[in-house]
C-alpha cells in the first residue's frame, strides 16, 4: 500500500496562520507545530520536575507536533471566526475530528494504532498541556510581533495573555516568569 500521510503533513508549510492580520514575519502552521511542541515538552518537563507529575514530556511533544495536522485539509480558521459562538466552534471541531481520521486512514494500517493517540485520541492530560503549548505560541507570535513595532496585535497580545493566565497551570506561570520576558529582547541584549 502506498500513504501519502507525509506528504500530506509536510504540506503544512504552505498554511499561513493569522491570515486576518498583518505580519512583520509571516507564520505558518509547519513552523507553529515546531514550537508548541518545543514549548509542550517544556510545560510537561516543569510539570514532571518542578511540580510532581507524572506526563512524559516526549509524548506531550508527538501529540503537539500532530495538533494542528487536521488544518491541511480543512485549513486554518482564523480565531475570531472560530470561537465566534458554540455552534461554529462545535461544527469547526467535527470538521477537525473528520479530518484527523481521514489522515489517520491514509496511514498503513500496521500503524495507525501508534499514530491514533496524537491524531484522534488524545489523553485528556496531554491535551490540556497541548492546549496551553499552542496558546503560549499564540502569545510569542504576538509579542515578537510587537517588538518589530507592529501595533496590530497589541488587543491579540493582552487577549492571550489573559487566556493564558486562564488556564491556572502553574507550568504556564512558571514559563511566564521564568523565560517569556527573553522573547522581548533583541538579539545584543540575549547575551
Amino acid at each position: 500500500m502506498k500513504s501519502h500521510f507525509f506528504a500530506y503533513i509536510s504540506r503544512l508549510r504552505f498554511i499561513q496562520r493569522w491570515a486576518l492580520m498583518r505580519n512583520t514575519a509571516p507564520e505558518n502552521v509547519q513552523e507553529h507545530s515546531h514550537q508548541a511542541a518545543v514549548l509542550a515538552h517544556a510545560l510537561a518537563v516543569i510539570r514532571r520536575e518542578i511540580y510532581g507529575g507524572k506526563v512524559d514530556p516526549g509524548t506531550v511533544a508527538a501529540a503537539a507536533l500532530y495538533h494542528d495536522a487536521s488544518e491541511i485539509l480543512t485549513g486554518d480558521m482564523p480565531t475570531p471566526i472560530k470561537y465566534q459562538n458554540a455552534s461554529i466552534r462545535a461544527a469547526y471541531k467535527e470538521v477537525e475530528a473528520l479530518a484527523a481520521g481521514r489522515l489517520l486512514t491514509m496511514l498503513p494500517e500496521e500503524l495507525q494504532t501508534c499514530f491514533a493517540p496524537v491524531l484522534t485520541e488524545v489523553d485528556p492530560e496531554i491535551e490540556e498541556l497541548v492546549k496551553a503549548a499552542d496558546k503560549l505560541s499564540a502569545y510569542i507570535k504576538c509579542v515578537e510581533e510587537l517588538k518589530a513595532g507592529n501595533a496590530e496585535f497589541r488587543e491579540a497580545a493582552a487577549q492571550t495573555r489573559k487566556a493564558l493566565e486562564a488556564f491556572d497551570l502553574p507550568e504556564v506561570a512558571y514559563f511566564l516568569e521564568t523565560f517569556m520576558d527573553s522573547f522581548s529582547l533583541t538579539l545584543d541584549e540575549l547575551k
